[in-house]
């Protein structure tokens, strides 16, 4: 991997050899470490470091010393038990084509995963909180209320890494850093929801297979948007 190419039809999972491609795959590290590396919203530079031994992607300077890894946000939700009765209507062939798009460049993004104080990192926080269950625009959703300073079920968590989201200056700055535009509308003041946003009041998984087949065309048009987003950006390091 000498060049600065970016395959957005790239499968994570072909150099994980079963592994999890957020930790397995070098081909996904170096696509990170290609596409973040570059000018903050201040204008200063961002240059993330794959050398150091046992951690994912590094960075410090002036601005401070992060410890970064991957996490996927696009989610089919393909093998977890408690969609396993919807999963089973849905056509085998529209399953796979979304479970192996889920892994392309545009389905991963790094947060910060020093753990501070023993408590969880954004990456488990996501996965692990009832109300927000992996999924990246109720994720989203929280971080613009951090920038907001209004609350969210993982406020605490987004407000231990203020100093990672603050190298972004506002949300606009965080969105269109990590090429996340078409999640958000109305001016950055809104998030394309994948499904119609409930305030947090009920557990978001799909709750029926017209649920799930919505969930599932709005991630994908995301996706493919956003796939899109990086390889226009790619032209520019080639």
């Amino acid at each position: 991997m000498e060049n600065n190419h970016i395959d957005i039809t790239y499968d994570m999972q072909t150099d994980s050899h079963g592994r999890d491609p957020d930790s397995a795959s070098k081909t996904l590290r170096y696509y990170h470490k290609l596409l973040w590396s570059k000018a903050l919203p201040n204008g200063k530079l961002f240059n993330l470091d794959d050398s150091k031994e046992n951690i994912y992607l590094y960075h410090k300077s002036e601005l401070g010393e992060y410890f970064l890894s991957s996490d996927s946000i696009i989610h089919s939700y393909y093998k977890w038990k408690r969609t396993a009765d919807i999963i089973k209507q849905i056509p085998i062939d529209e399953m796979n084509y979304f479970f192996d798009l889920t892994y392309t460049i545009g389905g991963f993004i790094l947060f910060p995963n020093n753990r501070i104080n023993g408590l969880h990192t954004m990456n488990q926080e996501r996965g692990m909180n009832q109300w927000i269950n992996d999924r990246m625009d109720l994720t989203l959703e929280c971080i613009r209320r951090f920038y907001n300073n209004e609350d969210s079920p993982i406020a605490d968590t987004v407000k231990r890494y203020s100093d990672f989201f603050n190298l972004f200056s506002n949300f606009q700055g965080y969105c269109e850093f990590f090429l996340l535009q078409d999640l958000v509308r109305d001016n950055y003041l809104k998030i394309n929801f994948f499904l119609p946003f409930t305030e947090f009041t009920f557990n978001p998984l799909p709750r029926n297979v017209d649920e799930y087949k919505e969930y599932k065309k709005n991630n994908i048009d995301f996706l493919l948007k956003r796939n899109k987003r990086i390889e226009e950006y790619n032209k520019f390091l080639v």
